[in-house]
């Protein structure tokens, strides 16, 4: 971005003076800039030094992976539309000591991807969808170059969640490319901690319980209506699964998509253009425990790629479940669901419409 430097004139000759043609009014550049914390961030250079510096910090922050050159070749094409595919990864991280308190410490080590979201955006960008892929899904696992050059064997059977403490992040990657036949353009993956600190540097939270919610596993006791969560309660209500359906991971993946409804809401309502301490702080909460793929591995990519995203509305974004059915062989287990599963991939891969029959999983959670 440019920041030329313009010398003002009369403030009668700027009112009068016409728009070029092409260029967003006033209202239109607010509103997308609302929800573009790297494009604040950017028009925060014209502070000086001290902005200068905060920028530098912030893009210091983020942690990039460099997924092309570990996949290689071997990936589906890529869509001949200018749609994109995300996959977004939770982390449950216990590296750190906040990452241990929060994951619940004990003996646990390693990392596993606690939710996992392919976000499908359209060619247009006027609509997006997020596909959640349950943890317990039994996938078969290709082989992968580990971050350390070695290989790791191809594996029939495996949970999903396990590809990353197993083989990385770019594994899993090649796994959801496998098993969906779709091309992800990018990464984007958040530990326990970095969700933790956005909520809180938001100020919390706004999301709705229709039916009560007490596990006794999290702590999380929330009676029906509207709750403000602080990032705490934001990461037992995204990670609760004794307190909702049946006590597996499928229960509690629409509360997942609920709040990640919730929290693109409460980012696009944030009066970020007014306080740029706030703009700042979330900001900071956001890139300090955030990893991509190298493709976004700064604030000005991250700012391009969302500006990209300014038209899509968090409330015309589709959320669904990847069709999955219990698994013959454990019950504790899902596995992909056919045709349904291959359907919905299938749209995703050709940016066309998803069928009703492929929203639809014989296995509900309860």
């Amino acid at each position: 971005m440019s920041h030329d430097a313009v010398t003002p004139g009369p403030r009668a000759s700027r009112r009068a003076e016409a728009p070029k043609q092409g260029r967003k009014k006033p209202r239109e550049r607010r509103r997308g800039l609302k929800i573009t914390l790297g494009v604040l961030l950017v028009l925060l250079l014209a502070g000086g030094g001290t902005a200068y510096w905060m920028y530098q910090d912030l893009d210091g922050n983020i942690k990039g992976v460099d997924i092309d050159q570990a996949l290689g070749e071997d990936r589906p094409e890529k869509l001949p539309t200018t749609g994109q595919n995300l996959l977004v990864l939770g982390s449950d991280s216990r590296a750190g000591a906040e990452n241990k308190e929060l994951g619940g410490g004990g003996g646990v080590s390693g990392a596993r991807s606690d939710t996992a979201m392919v976000v499908h955006l359209p060619e247009g960008r006027s609509e997006a969808v997020a596909v959640s892929i349950p943890r317990d899904t039994l996938v078969t696992r290709p082989e992968c170059v580990k971050d350390d050059g070695s290989r790791t064997a191809s594996a029939e059977r495996v949970m999903f969640n396990s590809v990353y403490s197993q083989a990385g992040p770019a594994c899993v990657v090649k796994t959801v490319e496998k098993m969906s036949g779709v091309r992800i353009d990018h990464y984007l993956e958040i530990d326990f901690a970095g969700f933790k600190d956005l909520v809180d540097a938001m100020g919390g939270v706004d999301v709705e319980v229709e039916e009560p919610i007490k596990d006794k596993v999290s702590g999380l006791d929330l009676a029906a209506g509207t709750h403000r969560l602080d990032g705490t309660e934001s990461l037992a209500y995204v990670r609760t699964r004794h307190g909702v359906g049946d006590g597996s991971d499928l229960g509690r993946i629409g509360l997942q998509q609920q709040f990640l409804m919730a929290l693109l809401k409460e980012i696009k309502s944030q009066d970020l253009l007014g306080s740029p301490a706030t703009a700042y702080r979330i900001a900071n909460s956001a890139t300090k425990s955030l990893t991509t793929d190298e493709g976004l591995a700064s604030l000005t990519s991250l700012s391009e790629f969302a500006r990209s995203m300014n038209g899509v509305d968090p409330a015309s974004m589709e959320t669904i479940m990847l069709p999955v059915a219990y698994d013959e062989q454990d019950p504790n287990r899902v596995v992909a669901s056919e045709p349904q599963a291959g359907d919905l991939w299938k749209a995703i891969r050709t940016d066309g419409r998803i069928p009703e029959s492929a929203k639809k999983s014989p296995a509900t959670g309860g």
